[in-house]
């Protein structure tokens, strides 16, 4: 998909345009390449920006191609992928192209929040061709956007806390699991973001404003936040995690233990019919009441074993 936006400098009003003007933004998210081609042919730059942008596994950085004065700002955003047991938080990355000072490129391989509230003018006071603010105004709601999701994740790990204190479900285990590896991706993501930023800040990579500057710092303390609440919030999920573990395996002790006992029991009239089943001078077997004396036998020892095991606490 391929948009091109403009803000008017006259009248300051934000529009969606058809053809490629200087000062513009051009937004493609999983574009084509007939798209693609279109865009570098256009503007002239090199494909290799755009598609860098569109690799999964792209890590943060900031490349710098001197030929064409184009600049690449690869950051990492959050999103929510949807399955069929649970929803798992994750992240993509998002380019962010400075073509000389004609042109501002974003490109995301699908729709995320942040473009999306960009798009809708859900963000005040921006401007296509500003575009070293427009950079750090997406950097700061990426970290803001981290923030939200990880209290939405500590929400729904208090959920399947609670679930998990009345009954043991697989699905809940899973759900812990799931959020858990969230985490993880969310605290790589968070620090590569950071290494972004600080380069950008203390570098000569593109002009800082005096207020563009403060967004900057803005953001980056934003995301130091979240790299704080991604930890704590790891470290009490791997501890839950360790708990439960341990409480599953104390449960599957006691459940042995129970099965164990009765075992014991039931081996004790077996045994008790196996003797007199032999049919070799056992004692009462003339007698008319032999039968019931044994049955009373074996319950007498039947009840012996079990307030022994009783006592030792192997029927509880």
């Amino acid at each position: 998909m391929l948009k091109i936006y403009n803000t008017n400098i006259e009248t300051n009003e934000f529009e969606e345009i058809k053809e490629f003007k200087k000062g513009s933004w051009i937004n493609l998210v999983n574009p084509s390449e007939i798209e693609i081609k279109k865009v570098c042919e256009s503007i002239k730059i090199q494909e290799d920006f755009i598609r860098d942008a569109l690799d999964y596994e792209e890590k943060a950085r900031i490349d710098i191609e001197e030929d064409d004065n184009t600049i690449l700002f690869i950051v990492d955003v959050p999103i929510v992928e949807k399955s069929e047991e649970n929803d798992i938080y994750t992240t993509m990355p998002l380019g962010m192209i400075v073509v000389r000072d004609d042109f501002f490129i974003t490109v995301s391989l699908r729709k995320n929040k942040i473009i999306t509230d960009f798009e809708k003018r859900k963000i005040r006071d921006f401007q296509t061709y500003k575009k070293s603010k427009l950079i750090f105004q997406i950097l700061y709601l990426n970290s803001s956007y981290y923030l939200s999701y990880l209290k939405m994740i500590n929400k729904e790990t208090e959920i399947a806390e609670y679930v998990l204190k009345n009954s043991m479900k697989n699905k809940e285990l899973l759900k812990l699991l799931d959020l858990e590896k969230s985490l993880v991706y969310f605290t790589t993501s968070l620090k590569s973001n950071e290494i972004v930023m600080e380069k950008t800040l203390r570098g000569k990579i593109i002009k800082l404003y005096e207020d563009d500057e403060e967004i900057l710092e803005d953001a980056i303390t934003e995301n130091r936040q979240a790299i704080e609440m991604s930890k704590i919030y790891s470290d009490i999920l791997n501890g839950t995690m360790d708990a439960y573990a341990s409480i599953i395996s104390n449960n599957l002790n006691g459940v042995m233990k129970f099965l164990t006992a009765i075992t014991i029991v039931l081996a004790v009239p077996t045994m008790v019919s196996s003797f007199w089943g032999m049919n070799v001078n056992l004692p009462f077997q003339n007698n008319r009441f032999g039968f019931i004396i044994m049955i009373v036998f074996s319950i007498i020892l039947t009840l012996i074993v079990t307030m022994w095991l009783k006592k030792k606490e192997m029927l509880d």
